[in-house]
């Protein structure tokens, strides 16, 4: 079977950003975004998916904003990417993980059409250093990238930090199930045929 990685360049005005993953990889990660609570949060996504990954994310304008944005919509398409034609994937995945007080869980297919529900649940302004709105961006942004149809809710919670690492982590396992090979499965898993 061939390698399933994604390699994305993005280079605008605002930022440069480069993405490798490798989808079938054991965790040998490398990030740096000059924003630490970001790479935290790519880390722990990588970790938990087991995915190969590095990704290098520069601002050329020193706004925060655009490159929050910018490294989410590269990765969620180096991660789209990754999976190539989708053939003999389990397709489908889900995980429940608490983080402390803090419960969160993450559903996906990864059929090619795109949807997207994400509820946080935050509640401060700024949580590490960065805005409410620009990790809810950052979601939202990677959501869109990837192509598939993702649900991501926080139950509960009084930590906006563990809130945040909870549903990140829920949703690196549920991709590592719904992107793993199916020994069973042969083709695309879809009665239509196509994803």
């Amino acid at each position: 079977m061939k390698a399933r990685v994604g390699k994305i360049t993005r280079k605008t005005k605002e930022t440069e950003v480069s993405v490798n993953v490798n989808v079938d990889g054991n965790g040998k990660i490398s990030v740096k975004t000059e924003i630490s609570f970001l790479d935290h949060l790519i880390i722990s996504f990588a970790k938990h998916a087991m995915l190969d990954l590095q990704l290098r994310a520069k601002s050329n304008d020193g706004i925060d904003h655009h490159l929050i944005e910018d490294t989410a919509i590269s990765l969620g398409m180096a991660l789209d990417q990754s999976l190539g034609t989708r053939n003999s994937i389990v397709r489908f995945g889900h995980a429940s993980v608490p983080m402390d007080e803090a419960l969160a869980e993450a559903s996906l297919d990864l059929v090619k059409r795109q949807f997207h529900k994400i509820e946080l649940l935050l509640e401060r302004n700024q949580i590490e250093g960065i805005s409410k709105e620009d990790l809810e961006h950052f979601f939202n942004s990677l959501a869109q990238n990837l192509n598939v149809c993702v649900h991501i809710i926080v139950k509960y919670g009084k930590n906006d930090h563990h809130k945040i690492e909870s549903a990140i982590k829920a949703l690196a396992i549920a991709w590592r199930q719904a992107a793993t090979l199916d020994k069973k499965q042969k083709g695309i898993p879809s009665t239509k045929g196509a994803m």
